[in-house]
């Protein structure tokens, strides 16, 4: 259990997915300018993200990586005489269980909060291209996660510190409606000098010892 949490918690502040990598920023800079579709983006990544890791792990474990399918036969196994190897149709295989899970949220949040879904126009459809959800899957590709609980503990923690970086970033944005910017910065100029700051804080994290 303590490994979990030092996976979710490492998820949202070590290695977020905004700060520490910058993965997602195209949706994060244009559907960031009300806290109010910054929230329903952000739990739209949230669930996404939450979903398609622990999928994509049972995928790669099961199927994708050499020797996955030694369940099936033996033979196919790491050692046996006929070793499959389908780790090459990772990418696609990836993607394919982000858009099905991505159109899944999209007919939720039409169904159910159609002045959210007219907020966030295409953005919404686009968390299927959004670099941090197939980021996602790609993470726990490489770390090689010991059990679908420690992969599911990371899609969720990514996804809570790419909500947390949304919604700052949004409240942000609101209050800075009325302050003084220059000119020239206005927009997304300063969005993006405080986007750098809010990452340096987040650096801070880094000598937490989970």
């Amino acid at each position: 259990m303590q490994e979990l949490v030092n996976i979710f918690v490492k998820a949202i502040f070590v290695d977020n997915m905004i700060f520490a990598y910058f993965l997602g920023m195209c949706s994060y800079l244009a559907v960031s300018k009300t806290v109010k579709t910054g929230i329903g983006l952000g739990a739209a990544v949230i669930f996404v993200l939450g979903i398609t890791v622990p999928i994509n792990y049972l995928l790669e474990n099961f199927v994708l990586k050499e020797g996955a399918l030694e369940w099936i036969n033996p033979d196919w196994g790491v050692n046996g005489a006929n070793t499959i190897d389908l780790s090459f149709l990772s990418f696609i295989m990836f993607i394919a269980v982000i858009a099905s899970i991505v159109q899944l949220v999209e007919m939720i949040v039409e169904k159910f909060a159609p002045a959210l879904y007219g907020a966030l126009g295409i953005f919404l459809p686009l968390i299927a291209v959004n670099c941090s959800i197939l980021g996602g899957a790609l993470f726990m590709q490489e770390r090689q996660y010991a059990t679908i609980g420690e992969a599911t503990a990371f899609g969720l923690g990514s996804g809570v510190g790419w909500f947390l970086a949304i919604v700052a970033i949004a409240a942000i944005r609101e209050k800075i409606r009325y302050s003084h910017v220059p000119k020239p910065l206005k927009g997304l100029g300063i969005t993006f000098i405080i986007t750098g700051l809010m990452g340096i804080a987040f650096m801070s994290f880094m000598g937490i010892e989970l």
